[in-house]
């Protein structure tokens, strides 16, 4: 039997992972001004879209059609698989899953589709967990329970310099009401329950990345521990971010795929369209007890 894990490129999975474990990954739009552009397309560069986002230009997102799914759960079925998880970030702020569901109904093989009730790093760890238990020889229902553990344990959390692209993209939800028009608040929030949620309010860039960094290490908890720290046009904050991560966490840190002891990444458009330059993330995802 010959299992295959799907995600979409917000997962932001390494390609190099990808390719060597046979992860399929469905990339979203990014739409800049009247040109669409496959997230993870070389026309698309975190640069270029850091640089429209300033210049104020029409930046949206869009969710791939359920056909693009249905497209490729056929040609996976061709190619020998018998069975498809499909992982994916949140349905509260993304239509991907529904996408993927529905193309799931009538798709040659069973697929079984999961809503991690995330986005970004922590829809990736989700996946990584879906494929140890296919490489072990495990079900494609356990592969799909593995990934929505490891999501449910997982603690995304987040700096932004302004609400405003959220409030653009219309998925600030509970947060603008917390934060309203507060122009000298640096917002700090998180992912919870699949929706974007305030965690504190903060005066400066400063204390708002100490904040970041703590809250990150209460969420790593006492045993290993995988974390990242992603940006959007903010490299040398989330380098320096990274090392104090690796300093205090210490042996805890179980290394990422690509071999690094706490991952630094830059976001893909469709995640950085809604945030905006200037942003750090980091997500904690403890590893599952055995």
């Amino acid at each position: 039997m010959s299992i295959v894990v799907v995600t979409d490129s917000t997962s932001t999975v390494p390609a190099e992972v990808a390719e060597a474990r046979g992860v399929r990954v469905v990339p979203l739009q990014v739409v800049i001004d009247d040109d669409v552009y496959d997230e993870g397309a070389d026309e698309v560069t975190p640069e270029r879209l850091a640089v429209a986002l300033r210049e104020k230009r029409a930046v949206s997102t869009s969710r791939p059609a359920p056909a693009v799914f249905a497209d490729l759960y056929a040609e996976l079925a061709a190619d020998g698989a018998t069975e498809i998880v499909s992982v994916h970030l949140s349905a509260e702020v993304s239509g991907t899953f529904e996408s993927a569901l529905v193309a799931s109904r009538n798709a040659p093989v069973p697929v079984t589709c999961v809503d991690t009730r995330q986005v970004g790093v922590a829809t990736g760890y989700a996946v990584e967990s879906a494929l140890a238990v296919v490489a072990g020889g495990g079900t494609a229902a356990e592969a799909a329970a593995a990934a929505r553990a490891r999501a449910e344990a997982a603690t995304s959390l987040f700096y932004v310099n302004t609400l405003e692209y959220l409030r653009r993209g219309g998925r600030v939800g509970a947060a603008a009401a917390v934060f309203g028009g507060a122009l000298a608040v640096k917002p700090l929030l998180g992912i919870v329950d699949g929706v974007i949620a305030p965690q504190a309010k903060v005066r400066t860039a400063a204390k708002a990345i100490a904040r970041l960094e703590a809250l990150a290490l209460e969420a790593s908890g006492d045993g290993p521990v995988e974390v990242c720290v992603a940006h959007l046009a903010a490299e040398e904050r989330a380098l320096a971010l990274a090392e104090r991560l690796v300093e205090q966490v210490g042996d805890r840190l179980v290394p990422s795929r690509t071999g690094e002891a706490v991952r630094c990444v830059e976001l893909g458009g469709v995640l950085g369209a809604h945030v905006g330059p200037g942003m750090l993330a980091i997500c904690v995802a403890p590893l599952p007890t055995p």
